[in-house]
């Protein structure tokens, strides 16, 4: 099959065509029909199947059929993203296959300055790609009005709720006109997303092109057992032995990110770290030179797991396991994209046992393990991992910043929304715009990370906007 047989305009084949695609991928085959047909969709695929195009795509075009004209304040399709690079991301498709089209868009989110979105979004846009946070801002601030939308798009829905943005979905939800044409893209068809799929989906074609959880077939998968202490030096020995060019290292906290990141520059190898903490700027330049190799090791908090779009990443490692199975699948779904070859390693210390167990069990397979000669584990670590002991497994975030705010006291949505202006999409002590750089406190001043409180006894927060 290729994109002409899909029903799409010559504008958009030429667009696709420039960007070196021909064939469309299984969730395209299916979603781009049914977008077209105008109908509702629920759809789950695993991360690098092209989920993107699959519903940018349609999209535009039934904006360029529907011919209704732009009016200030107003937008016409609403994108909506857990995450600034998805944001980023998806605004990048829309402008590149869009490209051939009269059409204007924008994307938002926080730790940028509000103003030039505010007149964008004034002079009205056929696409808006938002994070939530700041599209509740700029409502608020009468910068844009929902009651023109026709074409409403949740992207990695699943990460959304799993972030705590469900209380401004729905609140964006019921400004919208009923009447419109609602696209639901998950990971997963969890629980969750079923009953939110329920309330907003008018009988929904429903696409699942992989199982549930699995993970890509063509990513090589490997477990080097490993003491903690020589987590850092292995990680650059595998970097300068095998030559790497290009590697994603997760690590569970923003603390470890930098540690990390600043350990591998000062033994030479080049790295830059990403998470909620950094300023937008500090993202854009971080990711900006791992894509064109200045940076060989980009280091990311699980904030990165799903909004990293890079093309024919080779290889992504594991420093510290995640606390939730299911972030394992996203992390690794960084590379093996787009039916390329890609490789996963995990360095597991005597701690993750339970955590690597938990990840066998969700994916259905046996990662082999694989000691590395100079680097051995110790007994105790070797053993930990084969019994699958060590620390318990933990519901929450550990990560304290990535816990969901309690929400706002009512009459008070207009000055709380001003205060968090520029923070969406990065934690609470993330640099905001307006407020010269310096961190502000929410709720009470948080603890350093690591600083003995356990999470759970620390005030509920709701979801950092930055992420």
């Amino acid at each position: 099959m290729s994109f002409t047989s899909l029903g799409l305009a010559e504008p958009l084949l030429r667009a696709v065509a420039e960007q070196g695609y021909d064939t469309p991928s299984p969730i395209q085959q299916q979603a781009i029909p049914a977008v077209l047909a105008g109908r509702d969709l629920m759809a789950a695929a695993q991360t690098g199947t092209g989920k993107t195009a699959g519903f940018t795509l349609p999209m535009l075009q039934r904006l360029m059929e529907s011919k209704r004209k732009v009016s200030p304040n107003r937008i016409r399709a609403l994108v909506l993203t857990p995450t600034r690079e998805l944001a980023a991301q998806v605004g990048e498709s829309v402008r590149n296959y869009g490209k051939h089209l009269p059409m204007r868009s924008h994307v938002v989110f926080g730790g940028v300055s509000i103003n030039p979105q505010m007149m964008a979004t004034r002079r009205g846009l056929d696409v808006l790609v938002a994070c939530p946070g700041r599209l509740m801002d700029l409502y608020n601030q009468n910068a844009v009005k929902f009651d023109e939308v026709e074409i409403l798009v949740l992207d990695e829905a699943d990460r959304m709720l799993d972030m705590g943005f469900i209380r401004d979905i729905r609140r964006i939800l019921a400004l919208m006109p009923k009447k419109r044409q609602n696209l639901l893209f998950s990971a997963t068809f969890a629980d969750e997303i079923r009953e939110l799929a329920t309330g907003l989906l008018d009988n929904p074609a429903v696409i699942e092109v992989a199982p549930r959880n699995s993970t890509a077939e063509r990513i090589e998968q490997l477990v080097h057992p490993c003491d903690k202490a020589n987590k850092i030096a292995l990680l650059s020995h595998l970097v300068t032995s095998n030559n790497w060019q290009q590697v994603l290292v997760f690590t569970r906290t923003k603390h470890m990110a930098n540690r990390v990141a600043e350990t591998l520059d000062k033994n030479g190898v080049s790295a830059a770290a990403i998470h909620g903490n950094k300023s937008q700027g500090a993202r854009t330049r971080a990711l900006a030179g791992f894509k064109d190799g200045s940076v060989k090791v980009l280091v990311a908090t699980d904030i990165a797991a799903r909004g990293l779009d890079i093309d024919k990443l080779p290889q992504v490692v594991n420093f510290e396991l995640p606390n939730v199975a299911e972030d394992y699948v996203h992390r690794i779904g960084r590379t093996g994209r787009a039916g390329a070859a890609g490789h996963a390693i995990s360095l597991v210390a005597a701690d993750e046992g339970k955590l690597i167990k938990a990840i066998e069990r969700l994916t259905k397979q046996n990662i082999p393990c694989e000691q590395v000669a100079g680097f051995e584990a110790s007994r105790e670590t070797l053993d930990n991992i084969a019994r699958g002991i060590g620390a318990p497994l933990r519901k929450e975030p550990r990560d304290p910043s990535e816990q969901r705010r309690a929400p706002r006291p009512q009459g008070q949505g207009q000055r709380q929304g001003a205060a968090r202006s520029g923070n969406n999409g990065g934690n609470a002590g993330a640099n905001r715009s307006g407020n010269g750089g310096k961190p502000k406190p929410q709720g009470g001043q948080r603890p350093a990370e690591g600083a003995g409180k356990p999470a759970q006894a620390r005030r509920p927060r709701r979801a950092s906007h930055n992420q």
